[in-house]
């Protein structure tokens, strides 16, 4: 072959090695500090009243995955839930507030939600039979899951001509359920007052000063039904869009201890309709955005009820329903994951997504029950990411973001890279300044190490000497198929993620690493990194 061949041959070859191009950036974790702190279970997901009739951009993607309707004998759903060992579910959603419930002296049938062109989304009232109550609260019983149930304030109330409704909210239903509910024995971690009626509202609103006294009827309302129970059950609130006064208001009116958590929802993405829902998620930018309402709620709940803490209470990315072949694929895990750590940072105790299952943004197949990218990446937050945030400073790579938090239920750090670039490899060092701080003066000095030796430092081996181990570290590299960010099935380390023939969860296994080779992640794909034994005074 001659020369002139050779170059040829090179020249069609440079488009695809010059493609991807390698970044070598620093990562610095402080060890040594708490950032913040979530709830042991911090991992939640929702389930709507959504029924089949549900539609949006000339589609129809809720099928039977209604509290009403969802098949609760299914054997991936109970495999699904019972795979986190405490997975919160949040039992509520746009409907919430047109539900009554079918017990004590009910001034109409228990019938279903029918379509209704006046009514409230479109749909008329609808009802919760006690049987159907039931039948959820076995499969919440059989798969170990902790229930949030979202109750309707908007009962007793009528609306006005600008959708605010006005009036006292009239208990009777309620406190018939609840009584029904702690009759069976039912565990019922957290009641939940509306869902999307603060600020503005979302198809109908109420004032944050009367929605304060409400609450406290609510609150006194439990003390009086739990009073013999050895567990009262947390009092959330309001379940909407946050609007800094009307939050800070409902607050002050409550007082001191009424409201226990805060919810808020997020639909940062958009509509799911958006062609451009894509190049949203890979950009870090606009990621970045909803840090601000994050922020915002910390200080409105500082300066107003201390006492309280915050959850995302429903969050899908893209409202009305989600975007087909995009909340249901490989690429919303960058969106999704990126959401758990940033609000971990920011003092989110629980995040719920929206949904279990139902829509195009569940975590499970609405018509075949069979677990979607994100439900996968859940699960691995869950096993990896303990209670503990830590900080990462990384300036010098916007599209690289990262998140590190206290091994769960073990020693070590485990560390979050979600790669945005289409292009870009990075190669990633890391230091610590766990435990080497330095006063300089009136100035404090961090001086880095590298991971390993801090590892190296921190670990005691009985009857072995450290010389004589191969330190290594934990990988859980998530790709999409075939390359694709749109497929809706994900790689962990190369390896399809698939359901076993008798419909189990597949096993969720890293590669082992030696510690002091290179850290790498490829471009459109995310890993999380497990550092064992390492010494961090904040994990311990």
């Amino acid at each position: 072959m001659d020369f002139r061949t050779l170059l040829l041959i090179f020249l069609a070859l440079c488009p695809a090695l010059s493609a991807q191009t390698v970044k070598e950036i620093v990562l610095t974790i402080d060890a040594s500090t708490k950032v913040a702190w979530t709830d042991a279970n911090y991992i939640c997901a929702t389930i709507d009243w959504w029924p089949k009739e549900k539609c949006n951009y000339k589609q129809c993607p809720w099928g039977s995955a209604s509290i009403i309707n969802l098949d609760l004998t299914h054997p991936y759903l109970e495999n699904a839930i019972r795979a986190f060992k405490g997975l919160r579910l949040r039992l509520g959603g746009s409907l919430q507030d047109q539900v009554i419930y079918g017990v004590g002296n009910l001034k109409s049938p228990c019938s279903s939600f029918t379509q209704q062109k006046d009514g409230l989304f479109g749909f008329s009232r609808g009802c919760l039979p006690m049987q159907r109550w039931d039948e959820l609260n076995n499969l919440f019983k059989k798969t170990g899951a902790l229930v949030t149930f979202g109750l309707n304030a908007l009962y007793g109330r009528q609306p006005t001509n600008r959708h605010a409704w006005v009036g006292n909210w009239d208990s009777s239903n309620a406190l018939d359920f609840i009584k029904y509910t702690v009759a069976k024995g039912y565990q019922i971690n957290s009641w939940e007052f509306g869902n999307e009626l603060s600020g503005s509202g979302i198809g109908a609103s109420v004032d944050a000063a009367q929605y304060g006294k409400d609450v406290i009827q609510l609150h006194n309302l439990l003390n009086q039904v739990y009073q013999n129970t050895p567990v009262r059950p947390l009092l959330l609130a309001p379940g909407g869009f946050y609007d800094p006064g009307w939050f800070g208001k409902l607050l002050q009116v409550s007082g001191r201890g009424t409201v226990n958590v805060l919810t808020h929802h997020i639909y940062n993405l958009g509509p799911g309709s958006d062609s451009k829902l894509v190049d949203k998620i890979l950009n870090p930018e606009y990621l970045s955005r909803t840090e601000g309402t994050f922020s915002s709620l910390t200080q409105t709940i500082l300066r107003n009820g201390p006492w309280a803490s915050a959850w995302v209470g429903e969050s899908g990315g893209a409202f009305n329903s989600g975007g087909p072949d995009v909340s249901n694929a490989f690429v919303d895990s960058f969106w999704y994951l990126d959401q758990l750590g940033m609000a971990a940072k920011h003092h989110t105790k629980v995040y719920c997504r929206q949904t279990l299952i139902g829509g195009n943004y569940g975590l499970l197949d609405t018509d075949t029950f069979v677990p979607n990218p994100d439900y996968y990446s859940a699960l691995l937050w869950n096993r990896l990411m303990g209670k503990v945030v830590l900080g990462v400073f990384n300036s010098a790579a916007p599209h690289l973001r990262t998140y590190a938090h206290c091994t769960k239920d073990r020693a070590g750090v485990t560390l979050l890279l979600i790669n945005l670039s289409t292009q870009i490899q990075y190669k990633v060092n890391i230091h610590s300044t766990a435990e080497t701080s330095l006063q300089v003066g009136e100035k404090k000095v961090h001086k880095k190490k590298s991971f390993a030796h801090s590892i190296k430092e921190s670990v005691s081996w009985v009857g072995t000497k450290s010389s004589d181990v191969t330190l290594s570290r934990e990988e859980y590299h998530l790709t999409p198929e075939g390359g694709n960010i749109k497929s809706r099935t994900m790689l962990l380390n190369g390896k399809l993620l698939r359901l076993t023939e008798t419909g189990d969860i597949p096993s969720l296994s890293p590669v082992f690493t030696n510690l002091n080779s290179p850290i790498s992640i490829e471009p459109l794909s995310i890993k999380f990194i497990v550092f064992p034994n390492f010494n961090s005074p904040s994990c311990r």
